[in-house]
């Protein structure tokens, strides 16, 4: 088990390098429709194991105590949600963005999610939009949602649309934590990618 400060040096390390290969600047259209300056590309994080297994054992010692399965959002979710699941055991489902008008023609893939509490895994939260349409279309499923989890929480209302959904939000970091992790003395002078 590691002291506090061990834990706050391990985690300032993982800000630093999620900094590093996810933070891009430029002009970018985000899903909510907004346009920003700054984007954080999730899968130079998820893509890369080592940072991903270094996200999911943070995020495992951080998840809300009460549920039964995650729910991870397509797409950006999953690979985050699977990590956590082989590090905790717990069983998850895949939620597309719609059900698919084939085979199964299901919203929620894998075990069933009725009369059971989910803990939503997303990546990044910009709005919450898709949480929110995600977690509505899941309650009409049965399932219980109360709390949703992710990497980067870009500080850009999804946290408050979310609490009015009665979901909690519960950022690994939000942006203002990763640009804290002073990556380089010249943080604000980087070259966008």
């Amino acid at each position: 088990m590691y002291s506090k400060v061990q834990n706050s040096i391990i985690r300032n390390e993982i800000a630093k390098q999620i900094l590093e290969v996810a933070h891009l600047k430029g002009k970018f259209k985000l899903r909510s429709g907004i346009e920003s300056n700054e984007y954080f590309d999730k899968y130079q994080f998820e893509s890369r194991p080592d940072l991903l297994n270094d996200i999911a054992v943070l995020m495992a010692k951080s998840l809300p105590a009460d549920y039964d399965i995650y729910a991870a959002l397509e797409m950006g979710g999953i690979p985050i949600a699977t990590a956590i699941a082989l590090k905790t055991g717990k069983p998850m489902v895949f939620v597309r963005k719609e059900a698919k008008e084939y085979g199964t023609a299901k919203l929620a893939e894998g075990v069933d999610v009725k009369g059971k509490k989910l803990l939503v895994v997303e990546d990044v939260v910009t709005s919450g939009g898709q949480i929110i349409k995600s977690v509505s279309a899941l309650r009409d499923l049965g399932a219980d949602i109360f709390h949703a989890v992710c990497v980067i929480d870009r500080e850009q209302g999804g946290r408050e649309a979310l609490a009015k959904e009665g979901i909690q939000l519960v950022p690994l970091f939000t942006a203002s934590d990763l640009k804290q992790a002073n990556v380089t003395s010249d943080y604000d002078d980087e070259p966008g990618a």
